[in-house]
């Protein structure tokens, strides 16, 4: 069986934008065997290549879109389009949006792909993650392992 990827994407020197990879170390701790758990800087090449072959995968980044800091939404991005504008405060090349948008096109996006998007406020150079943002992570941790035990029960069922 493929493995099922959580790749956490973000930049560890620019606040809030570091969401992505401290909640991927928070899942790695719980994630089971099956389960690898990344985290990469967001290069949409990069991203896609990680994507290729993979049985499932649930990514986590920082989005900016109307939301107060620290509220996250999970999108199925196999049914519904995600919101490229969420992703314009990244400081990751093309973002994310696009790197989805590409591995679609390739054929690459496996066949259950999540994203939760984190609501950030900061940015800045050198700046660590916010406080509302520090105290979304359980949160967003736990939905991820539902997602996971989820997909994992389903693998199991289809193997």
């Amino acid at each position: 069986m493929d493995d099922i990827l959580v790749i956490g994407i973000g930049n560890p020197d620019r606040g809030d934008d570091a969401i992505g990879l401290a909640v991927a170390r928070a899942v790695r701790a719980s994630a089971g065997p099956d389960v690898t758990v990344l985290e990469e800087r967001g290069n949409a090449a990069d991203l896609v290549d990680r994507l290729a072959g993979a049985a499932a995968a649930v990514l986590v980044d920082a989005a900016v879109s109307d939301a107060a800091p620290g509220t996250f939404k999970r999108l199925d991005v196999r049914h519904e389009a995600l919101p490229a504008s969420w992703f314009t405060g990244s400081t990751h090349g093309l973002g994310l949006a696009a790197a989805i948008e590409l591995a679609q096109a390739l054929g690459s996006l496996p066949a259950s792909c999540v994203v939760y998007a984190v609501e950030g406020a900061s940015f800045d150079h050198g700046a660590g993650i916010s406080e509302p943002l520090l105290a979304a992570i359980p949160g967003v941790r736990d939905a991820i392992l539902r997602d996971l035990a989820q997909l994992q029960a389903a693998l199991r069922q289809h193997a």
